[in-house]
């Protein structure tokens, strides 16, 4: 087939590698411009791009997609399909419909449960039990359209992080087969009575309230890691708790219960497992102890 691919961060490189490996004729790759990162802000190509210049794939990214221009310019590439993973700008009708098969997204959900920009965290953060991947056909509402396929994954403890690296390989691969398929597919409606929502992070949403329940905060700690990172107060320098487990304990709510950061929450107790300070890469809890101990009884704000 003839292939369009739209995606900009990590979770989207697999997809590509995959349908590169599959023969497939990608005539081209959008992506999100390069933008500044690192210490010197320097521009810096998104992972997609990084990755087909390495396959030797045209490059395209428009900052916007709702120009005749751009428009011609994406239909002149007459493609079968156009795939979607994470691209991050919003596909106009005219976008929509140039492909023969028209586009396909793949949504890091199981739709139409966390609909929109964050379905992993949410995924994580709510306390579902299993998350996986559809593959979808692409219409102008906001992750609306019919489905195609779905592969699913428990969530068990695993991050945010984790998570998207598994997603991301099962969607490649689930990509593929759909291609491979997609004669014989018959779309399936989703029921909008059953949708949910998954609003992109808000940094405030990351600080730690203590008054919680010590399983809410685990799974805040896992939905917000590796990014943004839920934090606390040790000290007076904020702290990103990056995994955590469940403690057997009470206390006042945020009251350190022994030497090895055992922390009291609304109800029941945490431990963290991984801690980052600020400026500082992610270390397990004995080598941050080790650095900067916490006696029993400290009331962390």
């Amino acid at each position: 087939m003839r292939i369009i691919f739209m995606g900009t961060p990590e979770f989207a490189v697999p997809a590509l590698e995959a349908l590169h490996d599959a023969a497939h004729e990608i005539v081209c790759v959008y992506t999100q411009p390069p933008r500044p990162a690192g210490r010197g802000k320097k521009l810096q190509p998104s992972p997609v791009h990084k990755t087909a210049e390495r396959l030797g794939i045209e490059v395209r990214n428009p900052t916007s997609l709702k120009s005749a221009e751009e428009q011609q310019r994406f239909a002149a590439l007459d493609a079968d399909v156009a795939v979607v993973a994470a691209y991050g700008l919003i596909l106009p009708h005219a976008i929509l419909d140039a492909p023969k098969h028209g586009c396909l997204n793949i949504h890091a959900s199981i739709l139409p449960r966390w609909r929109g920009a964050a379905p992993i965290h949410r995924a994580v953060m709510a306390g579902d039990p299993t998350t996986g991947v559809t593959i979808m056909q692409m219409e102008a509402g906001l992750d609306t359209g019919p489905m195609l396929a779905t592969v699913r994954t428990p969530i068990e403890d695993k991050t945010t992080g984790e998570l998207t690296e598994e997603l991301a390989e099962l969607g490649a691969q689930l990509m593929v087969g759909t291609l491979i398929d997609l004669a014989m597919l018959h779309p399936v409606a989703q029921d909008d009575a059953e949708a949910t929502y998954a609003p992109k992070i808000d940094k405030a949403e990351a600080r730690i309230d203590w008054s919680r329940p010590a399983e809410e905060l685990v799974r805040q700690m896992h939905g917000l890691a590796p990014f943004p990172g839920a934090w606390c107060e040790i000290d007076g320098e904020r702290v990103k708790l990056l995994r955590a487990e469940m403690f057997e304990g009470s206390g006042v709510p945020g009251e350190v219960l022994d030497d090895d950061l055992a922390v009291a929450c609304g109800s029941g107790a945490i431990r963290p497992l991984r801690l980052q300070r600020a400026g500082k890469p992610a270390m397990d809890r004995a080598d941050f102890l080790r650095g900067r101990p916490v006696a029993k009884g400290t009331i962390l704000p």
